[in-house]
């Protein structure tokens, strides 16, 4: 009986959207624009939450399929424009994934738009932001990680992100969602959604307060860590793409191979040289930005030794990132981090997990998949390598073995300049530990596990290439670090009961 007031209910409440349909069409410009700064290389914070709630009002005034499809068509070109060079993916491939992934960014809107008329009110807002969280859940085990997660359009509002600990990336993904399910409900103006605003309104409150009380009451307190961090400077001999092509294939002649050697000895100078000022001004931990030195398999052990009596003789950890050459092997790259300990040994080499997809994946030598850790007089410490921190379930190892330093070596480009590195402080307050990234061609930064920026330094802003930073020492243990992804699955297990509903209804009905 309840069931089927909902219904009628629900269905007047449709009946009065309709009523309004040759209005609803301004919902659609404004939601392009807003989704043009919604997210992508100029993204505004406010936008991420409200392009959805004014996209959603659009098809909930629109006959189903054609809403749908005037959504998925602004979804393709939106994107295809707040994205333009940040997915690295050339040519008409570039639009053909977009035709693709636009697909699960409808279906959120599609799922709200089919079963919410089934639903009372108070149920009917977490149809769109259950959705949006299993869809994007789903996406982040892709290739293309957590790119796109809605969540990171919020970098920079600390109270807010504090949630990460409890939830992850799901937190914030719902609340945007519930957001614009319940605003589109108030502006239905039925009197069934006031409840829902109001509870939405009290959880958002607890929210921010809750972050905020984190941040003021439990600030990092440990000792700090002088920790440096470079990227190699321009003025050197280059290597282009067809002499690394000539040596990757196994095709180089002599005189090419000796060139690849030049340039390699200059930048390798340069990187020892910078990395023993750094140690002799105080430096405990000093590393290299991904692949900052290119060596080939020959040269590496040479290259290796001279990096052990420069940790040895200052008493540091150097962390060696190279780009190690197999002439003509299948998969002639190693894109490697290797750790040098105070006593001269190495202590791991940590080979990158996940190698951007395309022309790097194909040369990679494959890895095992394991983040490596180490005890230090000052804590735990691990690594990953710049993509590897886009893979949150990558990422939980760390947190498992609970270190309380992350080195991250990182090549960007100027598009996704400073995205990316923001999106890494994510993960350092997802499971608690300090980080700090050197990025070639982007934003180096340090940030402690609450997500604090400690320094910063941005390739193209500034014509040093080194990072000094004092970080805390010990990280904590979070519930998430714990608990996993369970808002995910505790969405998906909302979202099932939800659409059990219309079967039910069916059965009633017969």
């Amino acid at each position: 009986m309840a069931i089927r007031e909902a219904l009628s209910a629900s269905d007047e409440s449709t009946r009065g959207s309709h009523a309004h349909n040759r209005n609803s069409w301004w919902w659609l410009p404004l939601a392009a624009v807003l989704l043009l700064f919604a997210d992508g290389r100029q993204t505004i914070a406010l936008a991420a939450w409200l392009a959805p709630a004014v996209l959603l009002r659009f098809v909930r005034t629109q006959p189903a399929w054609r809403g749908l499809a005037i959504v998925y068509l602004t979804l393709v070109v939106t994107r295809g424009i707040a994205f333009r060079g940040m997915i690295p993916i050339p040519g008409v491939f570039y639009y053909i994934f977009l035709v693709i992934s636009c697909v699960s960014a409808l279906l959120p809107y599609a799922a709200d738009r089919w079963l919410t008329r089934f639903l009372p009110a108070r149920y009917s807002t977490l149809v769109f932001p259950c959705t949006l969280v299993v869809t994007q859940f789903i996406y982040s085990h892709g290739p293309q990680g957590s790119w796109g997660t809605i969540a990171y359009t919020q970098a920079g509002n600390l109270p807010l992100l504090q949630l990460l600990c409890v939830t992850g990336l799901w937190g914030i993904t719902f609340l945007i969602g519930w957001f614009a399910a319940t605003a589109s409900l108030a502006w239905e103006g039925a009197r069934e959604g006031r409840r829902p605003v109001a509870i939405f309104s009290l959880v958002m409150l607890a929210v921010l307060l809750g972050g905020g009380a984190r941040l003021a009451i439990f600030p990092p307190q440990s000792p700090t860590l002088r920790v440096a961090s470079l990227s190699p400077n321009d003025d050197r001999p280059q290597l282009d793409e067809r002499l690394i092509q000539a040596v990757a294939t196994g095709v180089a002649t002599a005189a090419q191979r000796q060139q690849f050697r030049m340039a390699s000895q200059a930048t390798e100078n340069e990187l020892l040289a910078r990395s023993e000022h750094e140690a002799a001004a105080g430096a405990k931990i000093v590393f290299w930005s991904e692949t900052a030195l290119y060596v080939l398999k020959e040269d590496e052990s040479a290259a290796l030794d001279r990096g052990r009596i420069l940790a040895q003789r200052y008493g540091i950890y150097l962390g060696m990132a190279l780009g190690t050459w197999t002439q003509g092997a299948a998969h002639p790259l190693e894109n490697q981090l290797v750790l040098i300990d105070p006593a001269g040994q190495i202590s791991w080499r940590y080979l990158k997990s996940r190698p951007t997809p395309g022309p790097e994946a194909a040369v990679s030598v494959k890895s095992d998949g394991k983040l490596r850790a180490l005890d230090t007089s000052f804590g735990r410490m691990s690594a990953a390598i710049c993509y590897d921190m886009d893979f949150p379930t990558l990422m939980a190892q760390a947190g498992s073995m609970q270190a309380g330093l992350v080195l991250s070596p990182a090549g960007d480009w100027r598009a996704i300049d400073p995205r990316h590195t923001e999106m890494a402080a994510f993960r350092a307050i997802e499971q608690g530990f300090n980080l700090v990234r050197q990025t070639a061609r982007g934003l180096s930064a340090a940030y402690d596990y609450q997500g604090h920026r400690l320094a910063a330094m941005d390739e193209f802003h500034s014509p040093d290439r080194t990072l000094v930073a004092e970080v805390p020492l010990r990280g904590v243990r979070t519930f998430y670090s714990v608990a996993g992804d369970w808002l995910a699955w505790l969405c998906l297990a909302t979202l099932a009961a939800l659409v059990a509903v219309p079967w039910r209804l069916r059965r009633m009905r017969t």
